[in-house]
């Protein structure tokens, strides 16, 4: 690949009167690479690369170059306000960014800049966008956990002797706890901008369902999972007069 400053350089020097095979000689390229970088000085000439652009294998137009800018300053926008960004939401939004650069076009040149094509946002883009732009993924740290560990290292050789001496099986041992669904929880890991090394904690949404879940250690039998209700008489079963005690939810 040529760097854009040498492309710039290779067509100044040219306008010059230097010989194109002298660049090829200077350059390392072949007489052919240098022709064409000659015959598009127009288009390169007029190229604005995104920040952090350096290589650009292939002429894109202007429009792409505004897409990722525009991208960049809402994924600032979304860090401000402290709103996780994933892939695929980024991919999203740089499509409909695209979208409506297209249209503004089309709108005042009276036809599309791209023939009519959308804006393929692929997992090569986005590593190329990353690369471009030097966004990266962080992981938004909440409170620590309050397990005690050394404990529960002292359960687990504890409970091997009990499985040896006694002589039970795999199949016999059944572990049953408890586990929270925050079903309204947001992910913990975000992109941020390259300015931004670290992003703020943030207050997750306490929403949730307590799920109780039973299997035996083999894995191969498991209890249908429980849905521990936080009240102990649902409004459903007041505004139906359902009885608790003759409910077969609550009986499980």
């Amino acid at each position: 690949m040529i760097s854009i400053e040498a492309k710039h350089e290779i067509i100044a020097k040219h306008e010059l009167g230097i010989r194109i095979i002298d660049f090829a000689n200077e350059y390392g390229r072949n007489p052919s690479t240098i022709s064409t970088i000659i015959k598009q000085k127009k288009a390169i000439k007029k190229l604005q690369p995104s920040k952090a652009v350096t290589i650009i294998s292939k002429l894109r137009t202007n429009i792409h170059d505004e897409v990722e800018q525009l991208l960049l300053l809402w994924i600032k926008e979304k860090q401000l306000a402290g709103d996780s960004l994933s892939e695929t939401i980024i991919c999203e939004k740089v499509g409909s960014i695209f979208q409506d650069l297209n249209r503004d076009v089309t709108e005042m040149d009276g036809e599309s800049s791209q023939g009519g094509e959308g804006f393929k946002a692929s997992r090569g883009w986005f590593d190329n966008f990353k690369n471009r732009s030097g966004i990266h993924s962080v992981i938004r740290h909440g409170k620590a956990s309050s397990g005690d560990i050394k404990v529960a290292e002292n359960f687990i050789k504890v409970f091997e002797k009990l499985i040896s001496e006694e002589g039970y099986l795999p199949q016999q041992a059944f572990n049953c706890n408890e586990t929270g669904l925050f079903w309204k929880t947001m992910p913990r890991r975000t992109f941020i901008t390259a300015e931004k090394n670290g992003i703020p904690g943030h207050k997750a949404m306490k929403d949730r369902l307590t799920l109780a879940l039973c299997s035996n250690a083999i894995g191969d039998f498991k209890i249908k999972p429980s849905l521990v209700y936080h009240s102990e008489i649902p409004r459903a079963f007041k505004a139906y007069k359902v009885m608790k005690e003759n409910s077969v939810a609550c009986k499980q």
